[in-house]
């Protein structure tokens, strides 16, 4: 005897979901988004202001002085490692977070004044403000009767 499903386009397009999810996790998540130094992409969050150009990311574990941060020109490159902890008997049945060597190289195409630039850390999180140079700021220009 042979069993007859209802087609249910919900159903299949989850199991579809599912399928492109572990595609793009086996691709990306497992530190495979390397820059073939095996060290992993550090993601992170960046916006700007008029002034400053600010840069966010998540490093948990780590100390300030574990992180090693440089600009040259217009280069900005964050690197680091956050270490797994000894397994001392553990056996593990999940282990997500990321660990091993990190780094971030990107290109500011903005000047910047590099005197003047901060690096601040707070509860694993490292902020970049990085002041753009005087000569590339917004400036009000006061328009005078003739």
């Amino acid at each position: 005897m042979s069993s007859m499903s209802r087609f249910d386009p919900i159903r299949e397009m989850i199991t579809m979901r599912q399928a492109v999810d572990k595609m793009l996790g086996d691709a990306f998540v497992r530190g495979s988004e390397s820059r073939g130094t095996g060290a992993w992409l550090l993601p992170m969050d960046a916006y700007f202001t008029d002034e400053t150009i600010v840069i966010r990311a998540d490093v948990p574990g780590l100390r300030p002085e574990e992180i090693e941060i440089t600009l040259e020109g217009d280069t900005l490159s964050i690197r680091g490692e956050i270490k797994r902890e000894e397994a001392n008997g553990r056996k593990y049945v999940l282990l997500e977070r990321p660990t091993g060597k990190f780094e971030r190289t990107l290109t500011i195409n903005t000047p910047i004044d590099a005197d003047k630039v901060e690096a601040a850390f707070s509860n694993g999180v490292l902020t970049l403000t990085l002041p753009k140079a005087e000569a590339v700021r917004p400036r009000q220009i006061a328009v005078k009767a003739g």
